[in-house]
């Protein structure tokens, strides 16, 4: 069997270019010899749909689009995700759904049957569930459709329990399947990619045939899709493996296994940079913003984030900019120059002192008698913040901010101030993976025998918010391998204070980072939508209340 695997980048909504790359895509594949082509998840319209799913004509617009590129398959079958009505007297109002085209028409239509309702996901909200999953004859085989989540029902996966002991490739098993398919919309995160093949492996196993995965790719708002479609044999054994990252068509021969792309098992790292980069890019483009801002403070954060803007937007197209005030550090202004050399980027340096005195001096008056604090160290940080989105306005760049995740997570950023901006390219970046992830991209270019583009010095110096004078991070925050680790099991494993004080942290440390995390909901309630990299990130997926007054 020869299966064409379309893993395509679409945009939520976009429904006429959606289509011409569907179209594109499947007449390149039958050129190839395809007698089968698989499209992600929803390609029809792009996932995640949310609740353009309730505007009064999106489902009917999406029928239209999908009967237009049913017209143009012709004998070669083409499986399509796609979202259809629920006809049924109640239930929700439509289906996640994979159509069967061939010969100019919908043949018929597989509905998912697992709807996962959990972390980023909430397609119960929308979709009414198939009771069990859809076998199609197929030139005298029997080809078993299956959606996503429809095996994500393995033993080692949490997640089954939510579906009370449903088991979509269990009930395929009896009816002799000859090839399954998975039609995948799978957000990566990092770590992800080996429990997929170990999922898809387990259902060949089980049905005794060959399954091919088709995973979507491309960035939709803080999601990134990794696409890394997969095809087994009845045995389990990879037989092929796709790109990381990028789009890509390919013809695949089931009985004869091809080499996997180099990216398909890359390493953690270049893995993190590549994600970041494509949600980046596929943010601000399908935003229809072409150039970007950062605020380099000659820190290891704006460094890095400069970084992946200038590979996402191209050097060209990215300003950075120094806004020194009066007690910012001489290395501090040479190490955002000299970074900004290093990566040909657009430098512009806007001093700050003049309009931070300005302020002082409108505020002495209400202020007099009380001690200079954190409010008039927040003024040169929102002083920042306006000039920034001033140069966003006039220039219509896309501003990124430059907090990581273990600043957003205690509040060690100022909202209004170094929080302005499009998009927080980091937010899910843990500090000591900032430093990881730079020293990586320094090795990289060494590599490439290109001159690294993070000065050492950004590197090495302690990291400070230089509000004033001497101050470094380490004033108000434990050591940075310390905090993550505490940040992690709390934020992401969920683990109460006892259970941390169990794994050996110290007890007035933990309390202290729990109490900064849990004040401090309403700064990243406020905050740009960040990138997600890991299994749990500030954002959908995560929503504690901001007022509430748990002590765990």
């Amino acid at each position: 069997m020869r299966i064409g695997i379309g893993q395509l980048n679409t945009t939520v909504g976009d429904l006429a270019d959606n289509r011409r790359k569907i179209v594109d895509a499947y007449r390149a594949l039958v050129s190839q010899g395809a007698q089968l082509v698989v499209f992600p998840e929803l390609v029809v319209c792009g996932y995640p749909p949310r609740d353009l799913l309730f505007k009064r004509r999106f489902v009917s617009d999406v029928a239209a689009s999908l009967a237009e590129i049913a017209a143009v398959v012709g004998e070669v079958p083409a499986l399509i995700g796609t979202v259809t009505p629920n006809s049924g007297e109640g239930g929700r109002p439509c289906h996640n759904s994979a159509a069967f085209c061939r010969a100019g028409r919908i043949v018929g239509y597989a509905h998912k049957c697992l709807l996962p309702t959990y972390d980023v996901f909430d397609e119960d909200r929308y979709f009414e569930p198939a009771s069990e999953p859809v076998v199609f004859d197929w030139d005298g085989r029997r080809l078993g459709v299956t959606i996503c989540e429809d095996i994500w029902t393995h033993p080692s996966v949490s997640t089954r329990r939510l579906y009370r002991g449903v088991d979509p490739v269990r009930l395929l098993a009896p009816r002799g399947c000859d090839l399954m398919v998975n039609l995948s919309a799978s957000p990566w995160h990092h770590g992800k990619g080996h429990l997929r093949q170990l999922l898809v492996s387990g259902a060949a196993r089980e049905l005794g045939c060959p399954v091919v995965y088709c995973n979507a790719v491309g960035g939709n708002d803080e999601l990134i899709f990794d696409g890394r479609s997969i095809a087994v044999d009845a045995q389990g054994g990879l037989t092929a493996g796709f790109a990381a990252f990028r789009e890509e068509l390919r013809v695949i021969d089931l009985s004869s296994p091809s080499a996997a792309d180099p990216s398909f098992a890359q390493q953690d790292m270049p893995d993190v940079f590549e994600a970041l980069v494509l949600g980046l890019r596929d943010y601000a483009h399908k935003s229809g913003f072409r150039r970007a801002l950062v605020a380099l403070s000659g820190g290891i954060d704006s460094a890095l984030v400069a970084v992946i803007a200038a590979a996402a937007f191209g050097a060209e197209n990215v300003t950075g900019v120094s806004l020194p005030s009066a007690i910012s550090s001489q290395h501090s202004r040479d190490d955002a120059r000299i970074l900004a050399e290093h990566l040909g980027i657009r430098f512009e340096t806007i001093a700050i002192a003049e309009v931070v005195a300005a302020c002082d001096r409108a505020l002495a008056p209400v202020f007099a008698g009380r001690p200079r604090d954190v409010a008039e160290e927040n003024v040169q940080a929102r002083a920042r913040g306006v000039l920034m989105m001033a140069l966003s306005n006039k220039f219509g760049s896309l501003l990124l901010t430059t907090g990581n995740k273990s600043e957003v997570a205690v509040g060690y950023c100022t909202l209004y101030g170094d929080m302005c901006g499009g998009l927080a390219v980091i937010s899910d970046v843990f500090k000591t993976q900032v430093y990881a992830l730079s020293r990586w991209i320094n090795d990289d270019a060494r590599r490439q025998g290109r001159v690294p583009p993070i000065p050492q010095n950004t590197i090495d110096k302690a990291p400070s918010a230089e509000l004033r004078p001497g101050q470094v991070d380490q004033d108000s925050l434990p050591p940075y391998d310390q905090l993550d680790a505490i940040l992690e099991g709390y934020v992401e494993e969920g683990l109460a204070t006892r259970d941390l004080v169990e794994r050996g942290f110290p007890e007035a440390v933990v309390r202290d980072i729990v109490r900064k995390v849990d004040l401090n909901e309403y700064k990243r309630k406020q905050s740009a939508p960040g990138l997600r990299i890991t299994p749990l990130a500030f954002g959908v997926g995560r929503r504690i209340p901001i007022v509430q007054r748990y002590v765990s």
